[in-house]
């Protein structure tokens, strides 16, 4: 629920709303694991919300961690009431800590390199359960002395087919009486729905937008992102312009690089004339290897080469190396290794109507 609502559901029970801002207080400033740790709530309120308005109840199925260089790694598996499993990620870096959270069970886009894509969408997840990611990831980032920083929607599924629970989870994140999350460090990633990057656009929150674009030609992106058939690279582009025109704030292009299918100087210079003008900013990626493909990251060399070519062309660009690879980190991993176990593949999708008529 959103502040206001749940005044609205207090007051529809004859209980005072300033109930609301000590509850969202105790939920998420404090991080606290259940009504009874609200200490300036009566008893026999915190039994009644126990009953009435319980906390998603997540349990964690797995959990990995990774020391690295620039800091830990932590993955975790959570499972839903209904059996199906959601990966959230936790890093820490010297100057911030990062949570990055799923929106979907499955996915619907289906890229060919992504673990995730590979079983399809199963259901889409609700508000309260994406807010409970980013609340167990707060509580793991506390526990380690360190406070949560930044959120980025890039784990399992497609943030703008999900629209309206992403949406308001945003809002809960961002209300004063809570967390406080300032907008502009949420990251919504997209694969390119257009339609709602001109949506997002209009909304109040001055969150960051990436797009998952991966290859400037139509050809080699439907091969790699399917979606691409339905909004080819030119219409896609077009509407990040015009998210740039209304909002103001640069678009990142999320480029992830597999040895010879996309890393090729011919395909960076294409992608430097296609970006040009656009205010904009290039994240390569080198590709997480899966067992589930035959994808493997570029050599160091030719990661540079493509790398020089953008900027040489006055296209801002960094190299985002993985974290976790060695714990299954990217996108869908950990859930098919958990569902599948070695040598066996993934559960098919077990797609709702809901998640079918959701699916893009």
């Amino acid at each position: 629920m959103t502040l206001a609502e749940l005044e609205g559901f207090l007051a529809e029970r004859g209980l005072p709303k300033y109930r609301a801002k000590q509850i969202f207080g105790w939920a998420y400033g404090q991080l606290a694991e259940s009504y009874d740790a609200m200490r300036t709530l009566p008893a026999a309120l915190r039994e009644r919300l126990a009953v009435e308005l319980p906390f998603v109840p997540y349990t964690t199925a797995r959990e990995v961690r990774l020391a690295e260089p620039e800091g830990e790694t932590v993955k975790a598996l959570f499972e839903t009431p209904d059996a199906r499993h959601v990966e959230a990620v936790l890093m820490f870096y010297p100057d911030r800590v990062t949570a990055c959270i799923s929106c979907q069970v499955g996915c619907p886009i289906r890229c060919t390199f992504c673990a995730t894509g590979l079983g399809g969408l199963e259901r889409n997840l609700t508000t309260g359960e994406m807010v409970a990611q980013v609340v167990a990831l707060a509580r793991r980032a506390r526990a380690a002395g360190r406070a949560l920083t930044n959120v980025v929607m890039m784990g399992m599924g497609e943030p703008l087919a999900n629209y309206e629970p992403t949406m308001k989870m945003i809002g809960i994140l961002n209300e004063g009486a809570g967390l406080g999350f300032g907008a502009r460090r949420v990251t919504v990633s997209t694969a390119g729905v257009v339609p709602n990057i001109d949506r997002l656009a209009a909304e109040p929150y001055q969150v960051n937008l990436a797009v998952s674009l991966h290859a400037p030609t139509d050809d080699l992106r439907t091969a790699l992102v399917p979606l691409n058939r339905r909004w080819p690279v030119a219409e896609l582009l077009d509407a990040c312009r015009r998210y740039v025109g209304k909002t103001g704030r640069r678009v990142t292009f999320e480029y992830i690089l597999i040895d010879g299918m996309n890393d090729a100087p011919e395909l960076a210079e294409e992608l430097a004339r296609q970006l040009r003008g656009l205010l904009c900013h290039v994240n390569l990626i080198p590709c997480n290897p899966t067992p589930a493909g035959p994808f493997q990251p570029p050599s160091h060399a030719a990661i540079e080469r493509f790398a020089g070519i953008l900027r040489d062309a006055g296209i801002a660009t960094t190299v985002r190396w993985s974290r976790g690879v060695t714990i299954a980190a990217a996108c869908g991993q950990l859930r098919a290794e958990h569902e599948g176990g070695a040598g066996r593949p993934i559960r098919p999708a077990r797609r709702t109507p809901a998640a079918a008529a959701a699916a893009v």
